[in-house]
């Protein structure tokens, strides 16, 4: 990092981060801690302050002792990795805030120049998921009015895009697209993953599972779309510069220690706990290029709207003999579930707006590599020695 960050775009500027510990958000806060910008972090358990005698926060908030809880809650391991990142030191806040806590979120925001809204929960229980997803955006977007950020990049998803009965699988699918909030609640998706496969992964598999699995990808696509809506409309209606960014299924290597859904996605294949892959096809992106994408709209003047961060569309099969080309020492599956139809087509998601500002997409096959690697890595996948074929 240059010794004069005066010469970084993101000097002088402060900006929060909602839900920093997760998946997108942990390389959001690292690339812009790398850019010079001064973070703070919206968590559940920030744990105390680096320097809260020098911290601008601590001595606004805590040295009054106004919200001083906020900031000095027992220490969460998960947010090791935060705290561990380049600048991190000095230029990054953790705060206490809930999403459904609207004095936590203004605390928070009040003072920022802008705001990267990634927090949204992912449960198997409707309730949870729903309320805290669209009541969420609800307070984030009023904060961000309130404190007259410059403008607000939120993390929606491509689950808001592409369920709609009426949409083929010929043309592409573009920004302009939307979810149909009814079909998302009544209708079975095979080819969205969401994290049902907790119960493989703790060995503990109920008989409802793939009920469970379609249940809960409704509510997740039905709760993302309200949730942007939601957004569009406060901004609309508080004059709030916003731009999403819609990203599809995210791997990537990662930085924070635990397991999450779309990682998840890969280490089935990897551990045995699939025999079989199903026919069905995905949307793929790396995590880097997600958090790039929201750097690059948060910064460009002239970006607008929606951006769907994607980099290509692959049908399991391929997924998974790309895997076993690159990691043949594991038990990957050979065989799809479904052995009498054709493979299923998948939805061509156009990333041309993205491409237009810069982004260079890494290849899914990389982003497949470095995930298993970056598994190994955080000992979440046993390192298998090849097996000779010779």
């Amino acid at each position: 990092m240059p010794s004069d960050l005066s010469t970084l775009a993101g000097s002088g500027q402060t900006v929060c981060v909602t839900g920093a510990g997760g998946f997108i958000a942990s390389w959001l806060v690292k690339l812009l801690l790398a850019r010079g910008y001064t973070v703070r972090g919206t968590v559940r358990n920030p744990g105390p302050c680096f320097s809260p005698h020098t911290c601008l926060f601590c001595i606004t908030y805590v040295e009054s002792f106004i919200f001083s809880d906020r900031l000095l809650s027992v220490d969460d391991p998960k947010n090791a990795h935060l705290r561990a990142l380049e600048g991190a030191k000095e230029r990054l806040a953790l705060v206490k805030a809930d999403l459904l806590d609207s004095d936590g979120l203004h605390v928070a925001i009040n003072g920022c120049d802008g705001v990267f809204h990634t927090a949204s929960p992912v449960t198997d229980e409707a309730e949870q998921m729903i309320e805290p997803a669209i009541k969420g955006t609800w307070n984030v977007m009023n904060a961000a009015a309130d404190a007259a950020v410059r403008r607000v990049v939120f993390t929606s998803s491509i689950g808001a895009v592409y369920m709609n009965p009426n949409r083929g699988l010929d043309a592409a699918v573009d920004e302009s697209c939307w979810s149909d909030l009814d079909y998302c609640k009544v209708t079975e998706v095979h080819h969205q993953f969401i994290p049902a496969i907790w119960n493989d992964l703790s060995n503990n598999l109920l008989s409802s599972t793939t009920w469970w699995w379609r249940w809960m990808q409704n509510w997740y696509c039905y709760a993302k779309t309200v949730a942007e809506q939601v957004a569009w409309k406060v901004a609309g209606e508080r004059r709030l510069d916003l731009v999403v960014v819609n990203p599809v299924l995210t791997l990537g290597p990662l930085l924070q220690p635990t397991l999450n859904a779309s990682t998840a996605h890969v280490l089935k294949y990897l551990t045995g706990s699939a025999a079989t892959y199903v026919n069905a096809a995905q949307a793929y992106v790396d995590v880097r290029d997600a958090a790039e994408a929201h750097i690059r709209v948060y910064e460009a003047p002239e970006a607008e709207g929606r951006y769907i961060c994607a980099e290509s569309t692959l049908h399991r099969g391929e997924v998974v003999r790309i895997l076993a080309k690159l990691f043949p020492e594991y038990p990957i599956p050979t065989r799809c579930k479904d052995e009498v139809n054709p493979p299923k087509k998948g939805y061509r998601f156009t990333n041309k707006k993205l491409k237009d500002l810069g982004i260079q997409f890494i290849p899914v096959t990389q982003c497949l590599l470095e995930t298993v690697k970056s598994l190994q890595e955080k000992a979440l996948l046993p390192i298998v020695s090849c097996i000779s074929h010779n």
